[in-house]
């Protein structure tokens, strides 16, 4: 049930949608990965042209949100990376500190949660199983396929829950 006297939602992903995490990769590498070295090295992110120019025309129609897989520690980074690049205002919903469970588990679970009052329009991601499970439970997904994909970083969203 959505309220019709709202815009609908566009729901951007952040790290290989609008972010290009390719110079950070390398701390996913290292085994044991370095995760602090990673989330750290976030802020330098220079935008996806792409994404960044899809989510500024989302906006004319629809209130932008923003759904990652960051942990909420990078709350603060994540929100001045999005300002200094120019991007909409909108929410950001980010994974607990402490959650672990696969990236297309938390993310289909807050889709769910905004679309009980809210009309989601499009979900933007690069991750193909959060775009396969979202278009399964009926969301409109639109794969972000600009970016170089990074197997590293997909082990890292599915099997360890980190990203």
């Amino acid at each position: 049930m959505s309220d019709s006297t709202e815009r609908p939602l566009a729901v951007f992903d952040l790290d290989n949608t609008l972010a290009d995490t390719a110079h950070r990769q390398r701390f996913l590498e290292r085994r044991p990965r370095d995760w602090d070295a990673f989330f750290a090295a976030a802020p330098q992110d220079p935008p996806l042209s792409e994404g960044v120019a899809l989510a500024r025309r989302s906006a004319e129609e629809c209130e932008v949100v923003y759904l990652t897989g960051r942990p909420e520690r990078c709350r603060r980074d994540t929100l001045d990376w999005l300002a200094a690049h120019g991007l909409p205002e909108g929410r950001l919903h980010m994974r607990r500190d402490d959650d672990r469970r696969p990236a297309r588990f938390t993310k289909l679970a807050i889709l769910r949660r905004l679309a009980r009052t809210r009309e989601i329009r499009v979900l933007v991601d690069d991750d193909e199983l959060v775009c396969a499970d979202a278009e399964r439970a009926g969301f409109p997904v639109l794969r972000a396929r600009w970016a170089t994909p990074s197997a590293e970083l997909e082990v890292a969203q599915e099997r360890e829950g980190r990203t």
